[in-house]
């Protein structure tokens, strides 16, 4: 059984860092691309970021650009999002997904999903 669980959300004021972790069981990161999204107060879930397999490409959406940054350690089968020079307009739910190959940015690319954690920015 496949299980995406991610941690180290919070609350933090404007300009604070956050480290989110997402531990994968049942699903051997090492062969698959991982990627983060998140998903505001009515709004549409949205991409964050991504990483391939090996960890050589990485991709991010232009609003976090500079901001983030994805890693994994495959040996510990997981998956980092740095987030730094934190805004209020990111915070959301921050969800873990796991993908297949490349650097896709599509929600419906990804088949397996962590149940999320609560990231707030305060002003």
């Amino acid at each position: 059984q496949v299980q995406l669980v991610e941690s180290g959300g919070g609350w933090v004021q404007t300009g604070g860092s956050l480290r989110l972790s997402c531990a994968a069981s049942g699903l051997p990161v090492s062969r698959r691309t991982m990627g983060w999204f998140r998903q505001a107060p009515g709004k549409e879930r949205e991409f964050v970021a991504t990483i391939t397999s090996s960890g050589a490409f990485t991709s991010y959406a232009d609003s976090v650009k500079g901001r983030f940054t994805i890693s994994r350690e495959n040996l510990k089968n997981t998956v980092y999002l740095q987030m730094n020079s934190l805004k209020p307009e990111d915070t959301a739910i921050y969800y873990c997904a796991g993908g297949t190959s490349g650097v896709p940015m599509a929600v419906g690319e990804y088949a397996y999903w962590g149940q999320g954690t609560q990231v707030t920015v305060s002003s």
